[in-house]
């Protein structure tokens, strides 16, 4: 990932990639690594050279960079393979979910059956946010980055009288908390197969078929333990940053449902696809553990140590470390809950309407928060070693790329939503009233995209020190109150997007707190230049997505019209935004000129 946003040109040209090792983890030598480096070390090794790591993961040269710049040499370029990497993996997983919503449109339509598996997604929708996405990550990135901070200051293993080896941080923290996890997790998912009746009543009251959610439901049940787990598994690679496998996860995810649906809709009907999400949520583990074993064997733990491991990470991942996460991740993720109980209300296919036009709105958010996603550790260390100033850099060119990228699709969205729901779901049972209400209901959503990825680039960094903070939690808390009022309000005279208006109000309202709390407890970020530099950019997708709007209408083929549209909207978003001065704009255009000009 290169920083065109506010770096110098120095920052967003790649560098030249360090060299690759191949041998075995447990054969390289160790030493112990400053307490300015950037990012922990793929390897826990003493005096490792870098290289390439097991599993296909990436290692870079994690030696003090420049006086000036403070960062490892190297890491620029292993960002820009790792987002690049990322990226694709990402896109892939986006077009298979679109496959796989096509699917269930295309046998399903907006009725009662989908309505039904809606509700039933609830449960695994919740368990991504608050396992695999937020909850997990936020909890654990952090945890896994300062155990790796504590091998790194240890040096060469200790020995024991012996002569075995010290313990391993990092292995301890996995023997200490990933079994009681999975019994937790077990016990969760066996609790919500036998509540589903009752769970059902309490999401949709008003649902038309409530037997068919339950039976949906109870099969999607599962992915509370399985969501877990990739979870878990996710939060290691990344900190030991290796970021491939976690970005597979929902590749390997989607092609469950589609090919659960595809298979078995006419024996099953909508029950193969929550069948379809049981199935995927496996793969998702299976996806991510052979580079897991290999990156972390785990020893068998000795029962005299559990005692002391426990000790040792409670202040880790204690009660007073979670709460604020676990109440951040489930308030953001009520919002959902409390679209469907309000949609539930209205004519049946109004749910489907709002999922369809939130996945397809979310993309561009999904997309921006790939960045925040690969520097999360790299972030998470800084702040361990307590450089707080790297951490502000960090956190100021990720929020102005991401901001950037959101608000460019967020300017297609405007302009195109009829002709991208008709390119993408307008067959089968799927016709062209559920195409114009489907987008009616997408740009209103479009309206808070940049609050979503606000909300889930700056929630990272309040979790990021060693101190619990509850304000995340007050601010999403506060913005769902914000949701719930609107909603309320809204929903009876305009219906669904009434709904879909509270969503864009409620978030936005989170992120514009989370940004003026974020410089005055955790990262000293410049908000007010942070503010006015999305500002700008905000500008620029109104003018886009304004002339997108106009330029739709001349082109009746909505194939053709979208074609259009994807060369119209950036080049009118870049020429406002050099207009505007953004800096940002400003940057990549410059970087452009400049690499076509070079020759490179």
């Amino acid at each position: 990932m290169s920083d065109t946003g506010t770096g110098t040109e120095a920052e967003a040209l790649p560098r030249e990639a360090p060299p690759l090792d191949d041998r075995p983890r447990d054969a390289l030598p160790q030493k112990a690594l400053p307490r300015t480096e950037a990012v922990p070390p793929l390897l826990p090794g003493p005096g490792q050279p870098p290289g390439s790591g097991p599993g296909g993961t990436t290692a870079v040269d994690t030696a003090p960079g420049p006086a000036d710049s403070g960062e490892a040499p190297g890491l620029g370029s292993f960002l820009a393979r790792a987002a690049a990497g990322t990226a694709a993996l990402t896109v892939l997983a986006a077009v298979l979910g679109l496959v796989r919503d096509q699917a269930i449109a295309r046998y399903f339509g907006a009725s009662d059956a989908s309505d039904a598996f809606l509700i039933a997604w609830t449960v695994p929708e919740m368990a991504a946010t608050l396992l695999i996405e937020d909850g997990m990550a936020l909890l654990l990135v952090p945890a896994f980055s300062l155990a790796l901070t504590r091998r790194a200051e240890a040096g060469s293993a200790p020995r024991t009288d012996t002569g075995e080896p010290g313990p391993d941080p990092v292995r301890e923290l996995v023997a200490a908390t990933l079994p009681r996890l999975c019994v937790l997790l077990m016990a969760g998912a066996a609790l919500l197969m036998a509540g589903a009746p009752w769970v059902v009543r309490v999401l949709a009251p008003g649902l038309a078929d409530p037997d068919l959610a339950v039976d949906c439901t109870r099969l999607t049940a599962v992915t509370v333990l399985t969501f877990g787990i990739t979870g878990y598994f996710s939060a290691a690679l990344r900190a030991h940053r290796s970021f491939l496998p976690p970005a597979g996860v929902y590749v390997a995810y989607n092609i469950g449902i589609i090919g659960m649906t595809l298979a078995l809709h006419s024996v099953w009907g909508v029950r193969a696809a929550a069948a379809g999400v049981a199935v995927g949520s496996l793969l998702m583990i299976l996806t991510q553990l052979p580079t897991l074993l290999r990156l972390l064997p785990l020893a068998r733990p000795r029962l005299g140590r559990l005692r002391k491991r426990a000790a040792r990470t409670a202040p880790l991942l204690g009660v007073a470390v979670l709460a604020p996460v676990v109440l951040f991740v489930v308030s953001r993720q009520s919002q959902v809950l409390v679209e469907r109980f309000l949609a539930s209300t209205l004519p049946a296919g109004a749910i489907s309407h709002l999922n369809y036009a939130q996945k397809v709105a979310q993309m561009p958010m999904v997309l921006s928060l790939m960045i925040c996603t690969v520097t999360f550790p790299v972030v998470a260390r800084a702040m361990a070693d307590g450089n707080h100033e790297k951490a502000r850099q960090r956190v100021e060119r990720d929020l102005a790329l991401a901001g950037m990228v959101v608000l460019l699709g967020t300017a297609v969205v405007l302009g195109y939503a009829p002709q991208i729901i008709e390119v993408l779901f307008q067959r089968g049972a799927f016709d062209t009233a559920d195409t114009e209400a489907t987008a009616q209901v997408m740009r209103v959503y479009a309206a808070g995209l940049l609050g979503h990825c606000l909300v889930g680039a700056l929630s990272r960094p309040f979790f990021s020190s060693d101190r619990p903070t509850w304000f995340p939690a007050f601010a999403m808390g506060t913005g769902l109150l914000v949701t719930m009022g609107a909603g309320y309000a809204l929903t009876y005279r305009f219906g669904v997007a009434g709904i879909a208006t509270a969503n864009a109000v409620g978030i936005s309202t989170t992120a514009l707190l989370l940004l003026m709390g974020l410089g005055t407890r955790v990262v000293p970020i410049r908000a007010r230049a942070v503010a006015l530099s999305l500002g700008r950019l905000a500008g620029a997708a109104l003018v886009a997505g304004a002339a997108g709007w106009a330029a739709a209408q001349l082109v009746p083929d909505a194939v053709l019209s979208l074609a259009a549209g994807c060369v119209l909207v950036p080049a009118v978003f870049f020429l406002t935004g050099l207009a505007l001065r953004s800096p940002e704009v400003v940057s990549l255009l410059a970087l452009i000129r400049r690499r076509f000009t070079d020759g490179r």
